[in-house]
């Protein structure tokens, strides 16, 4: 067992990986440790400064969930946005659940926005699914506030897919675009832009935050589709 092992197993949680491991079902419950994410940030700043972690980051595929997360912890630290996306293009490929990708975010994004957007169509025509769910997810961070543009909905709504945990996530982001770019996108319900799974999930979604109005929730109630 390596040395950044034999750390994880050192903050072993049983309970709290028997309940995780329900929650990650593409996951091989063997594969999971059961390290509380707090613990697990606090060990990659302290691993950050050590020249193993550079081997680490090299050392792919990784043996336990918790390794990936440490890994996508890492990558959260880089400061040069070239050698960030150089790393994240090798890493994302092994990515093999929705929690490690929805965990990963790095920082550096919100200075290079504009080379940001131009990587994510790239990531769009992956064969990996959780590459395209990472890339969706970019757009839902960092494009529907200040930096949101019209066109970029029909990005997400471009991407075709019949995996599960792709079409999660464009519901997630038409669900977060209805609570800060409401006109801008409520047009893909209106004109029925998305699949039927994908238009209901949204609505869903919608309903269920804390963010949207009432009386919005009660029409987009509506808009569903059968």
């Amino acid at each position: 067992m390596t040395s950044i092992q034999q750390e994880l197993f050192a903050l072993q949680d049983t309970g709290y990986r028997d309940f995780h491991a329900r929650l990650i079902p593409t996951v091989p419950k063997e594969s999971i440790i059961g390290v509380r994410t707090p613990a697990l940030r606090k060990l990659a700043k302290a691993f950050a400064k050590t020249p193993e972690a550079e081997a680490f980051l090299l050392d792919l595929p990784h043996t336990y969930y918790e390794e990936n997360n440490l890994h996508a912890f890492l990558l959260e630290t880089r400061r040069d946005y070239a050698q960030l996306i150089e790393e994240l293009n090798r890493f994302l490929p092994y990515v093999d659940n929705w929690a490690t990708c929805d965990m990963m975010s790095p920082k550096l994004f919100k200075k290079h926005l504009p080379e940001l957007y131009q990587q994510i169509p790239l990531w769009l025509q992956s064969q990996d699914v959780y590459t395209v769910r990472f890339a969706i997810g970019m757009l839902m961070q960092h494009y529907l506030d200040e930096a949101f543009l019209p066109e970029y909905p029909a990005v997400v709504a471009a991407v075709q897919s019949e995996e599960y945990y792709i079409n999660m996530m464009i519901a997630w982001y038409f669900a977060t675009a209805l609570a800060k770019q409401y006109d801008a996108v409520l047009p893909y319900l209106l004109q029925h832009r998305l699949s039927p799974w994908v238009h209901n999930k949204t609505i869903q979604k919608a309903v269920e935050s804390n963010r949207i109005p009432k009386e919005t929730k009660q029409y987009l109630r509506t808009l569903k589709r059968k």
